[in-house]
């Protein structure tokens, strides 16, 4: 039986964990943090995540969907709040597609509590990867007291996060292309309570979102009726985190920015200047693998969260990892190659659409020309479904190749600009006068 080496004990290294062990492997996964399954996540850093198809997928193939799905909720579309408090609501998709705000802390420990379950699965917690022997398959760790050890494995995953020290060690070896770039802009935790009689005070099948062009606040639903609301901000600047000092630099930004939920947000004074300020990274890297040693998840490609995408893609990188144990085992060379060279692309085009749907998010959802295209773009997806699928369909409500998704969202951009500059919405339903421009779109 190989011996597995996981380092990272989140969400893709927990469930690459499971996949392994039931392929028979001895794995062996080691967390730096606490077990938290019986530690509270740190407030302020918990963030909602937006379960969609590619990660449902990936947990049907554990044997959790059903579970997961359980403590979820659906969110059928987006609620845009203006600063005068209109709203206007817009779709995800058809009516029976949504994506699934979950807790990401109890996502972690179902996954820690399946990997727990399995008699060839071993959890070290408080074990912090500090160096790594490409060659010969050696991790080092130190625990909470400062005390070192060393683990040997035939293979060791790198499912470490964006600051991922096995990555660390790839990068030291040459011929390692890396890059790390952040936003200007943060995010800060707050919450929206259940109001008296314990019911949401949003519509909670909503993501909802203040869009003010340069910054937004988000809402994600909880199941005890709160709602996870968090601000992107800029860091820095005149209007920035770093501008609000007291609280009554606060309760002016709120008054002027978004009145009409400061009044739903409790403890906002001691939110606000408590919680952590988190950044905005995005990784990108190549090679993935080296001798003995692969990168998953995060640690092989950090994304901004804009596309809700990033616990899907990671999960993503779980399943073909594993459909490539299924194809060429025993043959690692070719597993680790024919892994990443499928994941890398994909990973590439999703950090180019989170970056996208950030400036959508933030400066175009409450735009009137930005709405009428979507709505033609709405149109076409519901006249046409075999034939035009829109990009966030693809990314979302599909397992399409996150590169297809990019590359077709583009092709789908011209086609719905060709219309609206043509004035043919109310002609979308004509087959006579649609018909040539799908001929051309589908050459």
């Amino acid at each position: 039986m190989e011996k597995i080496a996981i380092v990272g004990g989140g969400l893709a290294g927990s469930l690459v964990a499971v996949y392994l062990a039931k392929r028979g492997f001895d794995v062996h996964l080691f967390e730096k943090r606490p077990d938290m399954r019986k530690n509270r996540i740190s407030a302020g850093r918990s963030i909602n995540l937006a379960l969609s198809v590619r990660g449902i997928n990936a947990l049907e193939k554990a044997g959790l969907d059903k579970q997961v799905l359980a403590t979820g909720i659906a969110m059928t579309g987006r609620m845009m709040h203006t600063k005068s408090g209109e709203l206007n609501y817009q779709p995800y998709g058809k009516d029976d597609q949504a994506i699934y705000s979950v807790s990401r802390g109890l996502l972690n420990i179902k996954l820690l509590e399946l990997a727990d379950e399995m008699p060839n699965i071993t959890l070290y917690f408080n074990t912090n990867c500090v160096d790594a022997n490409l060659q010969e398959g050696i991790a080092y760790f130190e625990d909470e007291n400062g005390n070192r050890s060393e683990f040997k494995a035939d293979r060791i995953i790198g499912s470490d996060g964006a600051f991922s020290a096995i990555r660390y060690e790839m990068q030291t070896k040459g011929r390692f292309d890396y890059s790390q770039t952040y936003l200007d802009h943060g995010y800060k935790e707050l919450s929206i309570p259940p109001n008296a009689s314990g019911e949401f005070q949003l519509d909670k099948n909503c993501l909802h979102i203040w869009p003010r062009e340069s910054f937004m606040l988000i809402a994600l639903p909880n199941l005890d009726g709160t709602f996870t609301l968090t601000l992107f901000f800029q860091l820095d600047g005149p209007l920035s985190f770093d501008s609000i000092k007291t609280p009554a630099d606060l309760d002016a930004f709120f008054d002027t920015y978004f009145p009409d939920v400061k009044s739903l947000i409790s403890d906002l004074h001691h939110d606000f200047f408590n919680n952590p300020t988190g950044q905005l990274c995005t990784v990108r890297c190549y090679p993935w693998t080296n001798d003995k040693m692969a990168l998953i998840g995060d640690a092989a490609h950090a994304v901004v969260p804009f596309y809700g995408q990033g616990m899907n893609c990671s999960f993503e990188d779980c399943v073909v990892f594993d459909e490539m144990l299924e194809k060429y085992y025993p043959n690692w060379d070719t597993i680790f190659s024919e892994y990443q060279k499928s994941r890398k692309p994909n990973a590439d085009a999703i950090a180019n659409l989170a970056l996208q749907n950030f400036v959508e998010m933030r400066d175009l959802v409450g735009d009137k020309d930005f709405l009428h295209f979507k709505h033609v773009e709405h149109d076409l997806t519901e006249l046409y479904p075999g034939i035009f699928r829109s990009q966030y369909e693809l990314v979302t409500f599909s397992n399409e190749p996150y590169k297809y998704a990019l590359e077709q969202g583009a092709r789908n951009s011209e086609m719905v600009k060709k219309i609206i500059r043509l004035g043919l919405e109310d002609k979308l339903n004509d087959q006579s006068v649609i018909q040539p421009l799908f001929d051309e779109y589908l050459k």
